[in-house]
């Protein structure tokens, strides 16, 4: 007899198991049930559909060969049932059922199986505030929401906007709406920085720059209380700190992952209510695998269960359930979370462990960043890159990179490659110097911007200097009056000694004019060294070392990285 398979959910997950189990045994029944009219999109994609990069929303639900992925479509094309409109309600693990909801006639029915496809997703997590069933209060997670955002927009009724959430969802809607429809967005984020617990903290000052350079503000450690209406419509926003107008409030606060179905049949789910699965993607009942934003995935680089609602992950793990659905034995061991995000001028990029987020999970952690054009420095098209590499001190172990770049594609280079180590070793910071990269003039400089930061990283974990992000040397020079930092620019002359022109207590020494000049270089006061990119700096300070001068920091990255955190002297 064949085997009876159901799947719950249609988006990513679902139907990637679905079509690789059948590709492996043609001979299986399986039905898909999805509570929503449309199945089978990329949801990651529907910003790029609301800014107008994506002309039409059914490029989002279409193949490669342009085919619309519809009940129809998996029907013929896969051999696969799909019931839409059809919501799942409970399981019964004994009986080997679902009890499911036909949400247009209301019918109820108990479908059978012999294995279960738990592919339930995640919900937007909506602050319990005043005024959020206001109408225009939307997440932007579904096509149907993408559709009406889009529609507004066009006809010209959204002039003004806030999205509640600095993560990647509100601050790509953030780019979306401003960037193609002018529209006036706010961001408000209740963390302190946009983009937490992914992006270190200083990276992500680089970030809000960026929006706020492109007239998005950016409004961080702030809740929202509550949201006004007029007519039934949302008209404003309030926080703790303002009222911000608005004909339109986008929630993009994060993700709930949908487990309630798991746990009321008694599977083991995790305390945040994502599904304990184990590395063949199997709860704690045989007959039934999860996975996708509905289910708990090890951290490979702590160790512990995490959670990471991304559609990339979806759909590999979609293909380890499908060959196991077929009676193989695919394994997802975990994930060490790499990301990608598109703001206007700016990419950020990432992979492990930011420097805080390593601390709080009890790594004696350090950071450090570099600047470095990310083609050789003769080549004509070219642009610089930040790159932050976090360590544990002690073993030297490599727990993530984070990094910027006006290139795209180049920043995810690096990214990518940092996490292939990480995926499979646990790298260190000599692997990460004698990293092996693709060279020539028009992709890299011979020494790779990525093997630069790990040499940063060994000079500072064995001594040789202090490194400090640019933001906290800003932050020592807005306090000089009270910790009487004596402050060096070793820039070029020109460029140093024309800020010292306008701020007596910066100090311009050339790195060529620093080993004749060291003796005007106190050594009864701490010492900090700023240049254009930091490798100025890191030279004058050997060479103030070797002239007795040691209570000696630097600023990684240097002036442009002040200049791409909107920082001024």
């Amino acid at each position: 007899m064949a085997e009876k398979i159901l799947v719950v959910g249609g988006v990513a997950l679902g139907p990637k198991a679905a079509c690789r189990c059948k590709r492996l045994m043609p001979d299986a029944q399986i039905t898909l049930v999805d509570e929503n009219e449309f199945i089978s999109y990329g949801g990651c994609g529907i910003p790029y559909y609301v800014s107008g990069e994506i002309q039409n929303l059914d490029d989002l639900r279409s193949t490669p060969y342009h085919t619309v992925r519809d009940p129809a479509f998996f029907q013929a094309m896969k051999g696969i049932a799909v019931r839409t409109r059809t919501r799942a309600l409970a399981i019964d693990r004994a009986a080997k059922t679902l009890l499911v909801k036909d949400l247009n006639s209301g019918k109820e029915e108990k479908l059978p199986y012999d294995t279960l496809v738990l592919a339930t997703g995640a919900s937007p997590r909506m602050p319990p505030v005043e005024g959020k069933d206001l109408k225009n209060v939307l997440s932007l997670t579904r096509l149907e929401a993408a559709g009406a955002i889009r529609s507004a927009c066009q006809e010209g009724k959204v002039t003004e906007a806030v999205i509640v959430g600095g993560g990647f969802i509100g601050l790509e809607a953030a780019v979306a709406l401003a960037d193609m429809w002018g529209v006036k967005v706010s961001v408000v984020e209740m963390m302190d920085q946009i983009l937490p617990g992914v992006l270190s903290h200083s990276l992500a000052l680089m970030a809000a720059h960026d929006c706020r350079s492109h007239k998005v503000e950016v409004h961080v450690a702030e809740k929202v209380l509550k949201i006004e209406g007029a007519d039934g419509a949302v008209s404003a926003v309030v926080t703790d700190k303002r009222r911000i107008p608005a004909q339109m409030v986008i929630f993009a606060a994060g993700f709930t992952p949908n487990g309630s179905l798991a746990k009321d049949a008694g599977l083991d789910v995790a305390p945040f209510g994502a599904i304990v699965v184990d590395e063949h993607m199997r709860t704690s009942d045989p007959a039934i695998y999860a996975g996708g934003d509905c289910v708990s995935i090890k951290n490979l680089i702590t160790g512990k269960p995490g959670y990471l609602p991304l559609g990339s992950m979806a759909n590999r793990q979609g293909r380890v359930i499908g060959t196991n659905l077929a009676g193989g034995n695919a394994a997802f061991p975990g994930y060490v979370g790499s990301w990608a995000v598109k703001l206007f001028d700016m990419a950020f990029c990432g992979v492990g462990l930011t420097v805080e987020r390593a601390r709080k999970e009890g790594y004696d952690a350090m950071s450090v960043a570099v600047e470095q054009l990310d083609h050789a420095h003769f080549y004509p098209e070219k642009s610089m890159m930040t790159l932050e590499l976090t360590v544990d001190k002690p073993t030297r172990r490599v727990l993530g990179l984070q990094g910027a770049c006006a290139d795209p594609d180049s920043l995810k280079a690096r990214i990518d490659a940092v996490a292939a180590a990480l995926q499979y070793s646990k790298p260190t910071v000599d692997d990460i110097s004698n990293l092996e990269v693709a060279y020539a003039p028009p992709f890299a400089s011979a020494m790779d911007v990525v093997n630069v930061v790990g040499n940063v990283a060994d000079n500072a974990l064995d001594g040789r200097f202090t490194p400090i992000t640019a933001d906290a040397f800003m932050d020592l020079w807005k306090n000089r009056e009270q910790n009487h930092v004596f402050f060096i620019d070793a820039r070029p002359a020109a460029a140093g000694r024309a800020m010292q022109e306008k701020h007596p207590d910066w100090h311009a020494i050339p790195l060529e004019e620093i080993a004749a000049r060291a003796h005007e270089v106190p050594k009864d006061r701490p010492v900090a060294i700023i240049c254009n990119t930091g490798l100025r700096a890191y030279d004058s300070l050997l060479i103030l070392a070797r002239n007795g001068v040691k209570d000696l920091v630097n600023a990684s990255g240097g002036m442009q990285s002040v200049n791409k955190m909107g920082l001024q002297v």
